[in-house]
């Protein structure tokens, strides 16, 4: 299973926000499980980055480098810019080039902690703690 990482799921690992850190350390260390792939995009990358350097100031790349290591980066195509442009029931850009991303690179879900944010989606579209209660628990 190819599993696309939103920004706020990446923030969370690398500020630690409990509750949801719980879920989405898990989550990115599926990584190292065989059946799955962990991935996320540039443009979710930068956005954590900026998000982490505010509470971590000096130590946010670093912090970053570590995430990265387990997680891989799909590309933000041109093309994915323009999809997301096109698409009228894309409001906000920036999700659009992370959907279009997701699908570009053949991923099966996107984990997010804002659902609403692709509401346009036709692949599935899960919160952390679902996923990991379905995934990874066993429980779903």
């Amino acid at each position: 299973m190819k599993i696309f990482l939103d920004a706020n799921i990446l923030v969370s690992v690398l500020n630690k926000e409990y509750p949801l850190f719980t879920y989405t350390a898990r989550i990115v260390s599926l990584a190292d499980k065989k059946g799955f792939e962990v991935v996320t995009s540039p443009v979710c990358l930068a956005i954590a980055f900026y998000f982490a350097q505010k509470k971590h100031k000096g130590s946010a790349k670093k912090k970053l480098q570590l995430l990265r290591d387990y997680v891989g980066v799909v590309p933000a195509t041109a093309s994915c810019v323009e999809q997301a442009l096109k698409n009228p029931k894309v409001h906000d850009l920036e999700d659009g080039i992370e959907y279009y991303s997701a699908i570009e690179s053949k991923c099966d879900c996107i984990i997010t902690e804002d659902k609403s944010d692709f509401y346009f989606s036709t692949i599935s579209v899960m919160g952390s703690e679902d996923f990991f209660e379905k995934h990874v628990a066993g429980r779903g």
